[in-house]
């Protein structure tokens, strides 16, 4: 229970990985204050940690792209549940097409919700956790953010913004004890791929890639106690992801042929 009356803030936690970051915490004894905008969802969520905690659990209705209800819900848990140990910034979604058809207002959409409401959280929470000289916060990116391909264009570029945020902030949250992770998922067997890609072509293409939320949620909760870096996943696509950035024209190479599945 090393996690035991610690206080686990996580996004985007009423289905996939988010959820499961929940579970494990509880099992870990943390007290799980578990938002996203689907509260019926969320319910079954909460109800789930505190059977694993054996302790209070919270759930919040949330957009993260709405900075007076973030406000609103930070109070809240100021007021009813009190300071956020760790950070889990998980809530985003993707949608893969081409470029030039892109609807735009769903360009505006997904940088609101993945960057600017990640950023908005954040600083609302790093702020209260230097003041307390601890802390932990978690950034769920994507190795998209390291390696982009055909139909990414929007995506990638999100998930770039949360790297070099997450990079910069590390940096700058140090000295007073918070830590910052970023954590680069490959694909998932989670149900991000029902918006992303409703052809289903992706998700058959990558099939062989595809890795468990239940296992990264492992590795995630064990940053909470034990702080690292980055976390990466599946190891496949992490090496292709430094062999992206050691040799970029291979790097395009491999990106529009071999890893574009879309």
């Amino acid at each position: 229970m090393k996690l035991k009356g610690k206080v686990v803030f996580v996004t985007g936690a009423s289905a996939g990985l988010g959820k499961k970051i929940c579970y494990e915490a509880a099992k870990q004894g943390a007290i799980v204050v578990a938002c996203a905008r689907r509260i019926d969802e969320l319910t079954k969520v909460k109800q789930t940690c505190a059977a694993l905690s054996k302790q209070e659990a919270f759930c919040y209705q949330l957009d993260v792209s709405n900075p007076t209800q973030v406000d609103q819900v930070l109070e809240a848990i100021s007021l009813e549940v009190g300071p956020i140990d760790v950070l889990v910034n998980n809530a985003g979604f993707g949608i893969f097409e081409d470029f030039v058809a892109f609807d735009f207002e769903k360009t505006r959409q997904m940088f609101e919700v993945n960057v600017l409401g990640l950023m908005y959280i954040t600083q609302k929470i790093a702020a209260q956790m230097v003041q307390a000289q601890k802390g932990s916060i978690i950034n769920i990116a994507s190795i998209a953010g390291k390696i982009a391909t055909p139909k990414t264009a929007v995506y990638s570029a999100t998930k770039f913004a949360v790297l070099g945020f997450s990079n910069a902030l590390r940096l700058e949250l140090k000295p007073y004890g918070v830590s910052v992770t970023t954590v680069n998922p490959g694909p998932m067997e989670t149900n991000f791929f029902t918006t992303a890609d409703p052809s289903g072509n992706y998700v058959n293409g990558v099939k062989p890639f595809l890795s468990s939320p239940e296992v990264l949620a492992k590795k995630i909760v064990r940053t909470m106690h034990k702080p690292k870096r980055e976390i990466n996943q599946p190891k496949i696509m992490n090496a292709a992801a430094k062999a992206y950035t050691l040799f970029p024209s291979v790097g395009d190479y491999l990106a529009s042929g071999i890893l574009n599945k879309k």
